[in-house]
């Protein structure tokens, strides 16, 4: 596909470095030619200095020939006329980040594509209701749920005490017949691998599981794993992330909501109604004894600053916390901040990606996830007729290297992935695959004369 990404920051970059890994022909739009001199030596792509809603610098960008615009400036006004413009001007399909929630409601997205936007994405919206499904299963680190929940992906840290431990797949499947999930991914001190049945589980492990509803009971208990109840939440961050979750739970719990700005307090206080506001610095540990931090199940911190994300977390676990989920920015703190013992990374980067990036690829891709825990993604393909997949059971697949098939989806039956299993003309298929790879799983799904 012809790209165009219209971006003045980390999002437009790192999608660019997403998309030419897949093969796309990318140009990507940004005012700061000092950037894109830094991101022309990490990729092969090209680059135009100016103002993606200039109708001379889309034409210079070729827009009439382009598959897909992607508009992810921060100033959502400029990404709203950048597709339109876009639209008028010959591209296919047109993407806009919008910061705005209600520019997402069905009513205003439907005069939006009367104006020829196709989608409207806003990465604080949808880093919110990550947080919020969080809450549901506040056991698991990371949830994705594939086909409106007939398999889902959980990412688990394996717990000291977790009878997993020290044992293999092998053993665990031994011991245990008929399982409905999966070990498909495991990342361990700093290495990200795909396990085999010889590979041992370790105190620690961080491990991406795929399940059956089911199985979920069973699942966590193997990984040693608690009932854990959420009632008492404590929001660091008045933003828009923090307004998402305290206006979606504050009917159901119990919410207090630190924010530093006393204007935007005073805002906030017009728009929730059952929340706490506390206007104040969470930083400051006197403070978050004085508001109860150790009677609280959950802290949630989703201020613009990933360091003090991450300092009030691991304040909170001082105070015993049990769920801890801070909003991390910066990719490369993801990891670190794992490692130090917050349960949860949201990062709005990779959310948003994940949606986009979908859209670049074709009809048989229908969902996407770029892990936040690992470098993977984890993707969601129909089987087209005639293609490589239907013609063999998984087992003797030539799978590309870095890939795992993990479940598949038939009509109203999910089906955890084994070597005998054979795949079918429609069915969806449940794939983990390193950043890259993606691609090269598309073309044995589609309908092709060779063989596997």
């Amino acid at each position: 596909m012809n790209i165009i990404i219209a971006g003045d920051g980390e999002v437009g970059f790192y999608l660019a470095r997403a998309l030419v890994t897949s093969n796309h022909n990318i140009t990507i739009v940004d005012p700061h030619e000092e950037l894109l001199k830094m991101i022309e030596t990490h990729a092969d792509l090209m680059t135009i200095v100016g103002e993606s809603n200039s109708v001379s610098v889309l034409k210079q960008a070729n827009v009439s020939k382009a598959d897909l615009v992607i508009s992810v400036l921060h100033d959502e006004y400029i990404n709203i006329l950048t597709a339109i413009l876009a639209k008028k001007l010959g591209a296919k399909q047109t993407i806009a980040r919008v910061n705005t929630l209600e520019n997402v409601n069905e009513e205003n997205k439907k005069i939006y594509n009367e104006l020829g936007i196709d989608f409207l994405i806003s990465p604080e919206d949808i880093a919110g209701h990550e947080v919020i499904n969080l809450l549901q299963q506040p056991a698991a680190t990371e949830i994705f749920e594939l086909s409106g929940g007939s398999l889902s992906v959980f990412l688990i840290r394996i717990e000291p005490d977790a009878p997993v431990v020290n044992k293999s797949l092998n053993d665990i499947a031994n011991e245990h017949r008929m399982l409905d999930f999966r070990a498909v991914v495991i990342h361990r001190i700093e290495k990200t691998f795909i396990p085999t049945g010889d590979t041992v589980f370790q105190p620690g492990d961080l491990v991406y599981v795929i399940t059956k509803p089911s199985a979920l009971e069973k699942l966590l208990a193997m990984g040693g794993k608690k009932k854990m109840d959420i009632n008492n939440i404590m929001i660091v961050g008045g933003g828009r992330v923090g307004k998402v979750i305290a206006k979606r739970l504050e009917s159901d719990l119990n919410i207090k909501l630190i924010e530093k700005d006393r204007d935007r307090c005073l805002k906030l206080s017009d728009i929730l109604e059952d929340t706490l506001l506390i206007n104040g610095d969470a930083r400051d540990i006197n403070l978050l004894e004085d508001e109860g931090i150790e009677g609280v199940d959950a802290f949630i911190s989703v201020t613009n600053s990933s360091e003090t994300n991450i300092l009030t977390c691991l304040h909170a676990k001082k105070f015993g916390v049990k769920k801890t989920i801070a909003l991390v920015e910066n990719l490369d703190y993801i990891e670190i901040s794992q490692s130090i013992g917050i349960d949860t990374i949201i990062n709005k980067k990779l959310s948003a990606s994940s949606y986009i990036i979908r859209h670049s690829m074709g009809d048989e891709v229908s969902s996407l996830k770029c892990l936040s825990g690992i470098a993977s993604d984890v993707v969601e393909l129909v089987a087209k007729h005639g293609s490589p997949v239907t013609k063999k059971p998984i087992r003797h697949l030539n799978m590309p290297e870095g890939t795992i098939i993990g479940g598949i989806i038939r009509g109203k039956e999910s089906f955890i992935a084994v070597g005998d299993f054979q795949i079918l003309e429609g069915d969806k298929v449940v794939v983990f695959a390193i950043p890259g790879i993606s691609q090269k799983m598309e073309k044995l799904f589609l309908k092709s004369s060779f063989g596997l």
